[in-house]
């Protein structure tokens, strides 16, 4: 009995081992390309300019990820897979709403100064279910025993990719509109930030997170950008305010004679003040390159006379796709050394306090990882879920578990609001993630048999 137990306990051991080196060996891949971009862009070393990394990160986001997004979601969705993933971007929703009461949380808790209120809840709220989701599942799906089966990578990369949608439109909508500089404190950040706006377009010194995620984004500022135009609007504005919007008839007057059939033509206040927020709405830059690639792939895998042109060892067009799976090969490596890269900048100096920098690290990568494992296994539990697929919730407990997406970083620069702040929070918190990341995907991995 006592070699039977003592048995038992040496095959546990043996499987619990395998099982935490399974987890731990894709992350310290991961870290290992991390810790080269550190070496190669720190200003000690300096062996690869800045230049050099922005020049990477433009080709990932225009060509790297568009080829990984299109070859492996192209071959992996059909009509039906559709409807079987309906979940994920629904997913993405339920994180942000989490994530946005977490935020009002650590605003209540650590309350940060006046004017970063909005900017706690987004860098909360607003996670990376982008690129960083994508290495981690390409370093997961490269190991030998991995525990998702075959074709791994095939559909790890299809489940993300199939979930940026609905995150571009969000940050292209709702946080851009959030991160609108707060009117009450407009005239002081325009004073502080008066003398950093006179930097040329292609400024060298422009921080790397900047760009890292949305390359040119200088070239998309618009009039109303760096201005609070959304609660000048709502707020009935005095005449002082309106002079700086003179093609905007927000009280819909018509000079001289009105008559009552024309006022009651006109356009309802309201309805015309959200019409002229709708058209200053940066709709368009949805349109980015890994957005096209996901749309063509949907287009493409569920059509099946096209994907059988496209996809498949006999397909006439194989040899394009194959050269795409070749320069999609880079994306993985590359988006890991833009990482270091950033890290080697260091952080910027902030005024958010270290107090609320603190508590979205905790509530971003500690208590929202937590709260997904919950929603994921309460919607396993109501068959919401495709059955027996183990990759289909780690990609959704990932998209609880990233750091807030390097594009708020982006978004806060075009809306000249908070860009310190970002770029220091944006820092710690990946600096943070790599230990807190490498602690829930070992988690993660000894839940989902149960899950």
């Amino acid at each position: 009995m006592n070699r039977y137990l003592a048995e038992f306990y040496k095959n546990d051991m043996k499987s619990n081992s395998e099982d935490l080196l399974s987890a731990i060996l894709p992350l310290l891949k991961l870290l290992s390309l991390t810790v080269i971009g550190l070496f190669l862009a720190h200003p000690k070393t300096q062996i690869i300019p800045r230049a050099t990394f922005k020049l990477l990160s433009k080709l990932v986001f225009a060509l790297f990820l568009p080829c990984l997004i299109f070859t492996e979601l192209g071959e992996s969705i059909t009509i039906d897979s559709i409807a079987r993933w309906w979940f994920i971007p629904v997913n993405v929703l339920i994180s942000t709403f989490v994530g946005c009461l977490l935020g009002l949380l650590v605003v209540i808790i650590c309350r940060p100064p006046p004017e970063y209120k909005r900017f706690t809840i987004v860098m909360t709220a607003f996670g990376n279910t982008g690129n960083l989701c994508l290495a981690i599942v390409g370093s997961v799906c490269h190991t030998s025993n991995s525990p998702f089966g075959p074709h791994c990578h095939s559909r790890g990369v299809a489940y993300v990719s199939f979930a940026q949608w609905v995150a571009v439109i969000l940050v292209y909508t709702l946080v851009y509109h959030m991160m609108e500089p707060p009117l009450q404190f407009y005239e002081v950040l325009e004073e502080r930030t008066e003398i950093e706006e006179q930097r040329p377009v292609n400024d060298i010194s422009r921080p790397l997170l900047i760009e890292a995620e949305w390359p040119g984004i200088e070239e998309k500022e618009t009039e109303h950008s760096k201005t609070p135009f959304i609660a000048r609007i709502f707020n009935s504005i005095s005449s002082r305010s309106t002079s700086t919007f003179p093609d905007i008839d927000i009280n819909g007057d018509t000079s001289g004679s009105s008559p009552m059939s024309i006022r009651c033509l006109a356009e309802p206040r309201v309805v015309r003040k959200i019409r002229i927020v709708a058209e200053q709405t940066p709709i368009q830059h949805i349109l980015q390159p890994p957005t096209i690639a996901s749309l063509l792939a949907i287009i493409v895998g569920t059509v099946p006379q096209l994907k059988s042109y496209v996809f498949g060892y006999d397909a006439p067009l194989s040899f394009i796709t194959d050269s795409l799976q070749i320069v999609a090969g880079a994306m993985v490596p590359s988006v890991m050394l833009i990482l270091g890269g950033m890290l080697a900048e260091g952080p910027n100096d902030s005024k958010l306090g270290l107090r609320t920098t603190i508590g979205i690290i905790v509530a971003r990568l500690l208590v929202l990882p937590l709260l997904g494992i919950g929603i994921v296994t309460l919607a396993g539990k109501l068959d919401l879920l495709v059955a027996d697929d183990a990759m289909y919730r780690f990609v959704l407990l990932l998209q609880y578990t990233t750091p807030s997406a390097i594009l708020l970083g982006a978004i806060a620069s075009l809306r000249s609001y908070a860009v310190r702040e970002a770029s220091a929070l944006l820092f710690w918190q990946h600096l943070f993630a790599l230990f807190s990341l490498s602690v829930y995907v070992v988690v993660y991995f000894k839940l989902l048999p149960a899950m």
